[in-house]
């Protein structure tokens, strides 16, 4: 059997993970095993039929009181004891800070390696992976063979697929717990006090670099003129404190994965390709014909983004509508 870790907000389960369940359920095809899933907190029940679309058998759900919030090492006890108990092969997380967190404490309890943002897997004797090292910029082909084999997916590379089966079962699991298991939990989440669609989740990202000079309103507005877009920026912007971590793009930021991607004034470090790797088509506006982005883009406008952005608003907004 094939175990995947499901992460869900209140029984809507995110897109990593079922992209997670995407690359689980082709595992367990090659291996000729079924596939379940795991997974915690309050309304995990709730997630038994749009699992069961993507190929599961049995959605386990961990039922403990002390089990409600996040606490990362008693989440890989639990993950492990569900595994031992259902004779699992391979158990596969998505690649977000919880999933990777939960499966090395998994992986330190089995004492096994666990390979991290994998993109593909070909089962045999071993299982031959490839997967992302350096944020990306390095793609590397490996062998990974455990009693049971664990890896984590990486966000934004495989397109979710559903495969037609109907609701999971669910099975209730309770996981055996000591004290030393709860040191470390989740107590309290503090909202952002932002606005607007999460750069995770934006059908259309903006981008504000250097090149904005810390002015960021025409880049605004134009979001503003955009259904379901949403504002980001580089690590040069947040470090000159013109806009907020939470507004980062890149390797030590957000990971982006929009229809299109509109880089202003940004040069296109490698750092800030490794978080917008993912989206289908990347629009760069700047100054210098040669910079990184532009070399790396779709399409690409040479001029002063203070020009071309309110140009773009102007151009929206005559349309009353963006396409």
């Amino acid at each position: 059997m094939v175990l995947a870790l499901v992460e869900h907000d209140n029984g809507e389960v995110d897109d990593t993970s079922l992209e997670t369940l995407t690359l689980a359920r082709d595992v367990a095809e090659q291996a000729g095993e079924s596939l379940e899933a795991i997974a915690f907190g309050p309304e995990a029940d709730g997630i038994a039929e749009t699992v069961g679309a993507y190929g599961v058998a049995v959605l386990n759900t961990v039922d403990h009181a002390d089990l409600d919030d996040y606490a990362p090492e008693a989440y890989g006890r639990a993950v492990v004891q569900c595994a031992e108990e259902t004779g699992t092969e391979a158990i596969i997380a998505p690649g977000t800070d919880r999933g990777a967190e939960t499966l090395s404490h998994a992986a330190s309890k089995l004492d096994v390696t666990m390979a991290a943002e994998v993109t593909d897997v070909e089962v045999g004797d071993d299982y031959e992976l490839t997967r992302q090292r350096w944020g990306g910029t390095l793609i590397e082909h490996a062998r990974l063979s455990a009693d049971t084999n664990l890896l984590t997916v990486a966000p934004n590379e495989i397109s979710a697929s559903e495969s037609g089966g109907d609701a999971a079962d669910v099975s209730a699991f309770t996981p055996e717990l000591d004290d030393g298991d709860l040191r470390v939990q989740l107590t309290r989440v503090e909202e952002s006090d932002i606005e607007g669609v999460p750069l995770a989740e934006a059908r259309v990202v903006v981008g504000g670099g250097r090149g904005t000079d810390g002015d960021f309103s025409e880049l605004e507005d134009l979001v503003e003129k955009i259904p379901n877009a949403a504002l980001g920026s580089s690590r040069a912007a947040v470090n000159e404190g013109w806009r907020p971590h939470d507004d980062q793009i890149g390797q030590t930021g957000n990971k982006i994965a929009p229809e299109i991607y509109i880089a202003a004034g940004i040069s296109g470090a490698v750092q800030h390709m490794v978080g917008c790797k993912g989206a289908e088509n990347i629009l760069a506006i700047n100054t210098d014909p040669e910079a990184a982005i532009v070399q790396k883009a779709d399409w690409a406008v040479v001029a002063d983004l203070h020009e071309v952005a309110p140009a773009m608003s102007e151009e929206l907004e005559s349309r009353g509508h963006a396409d």
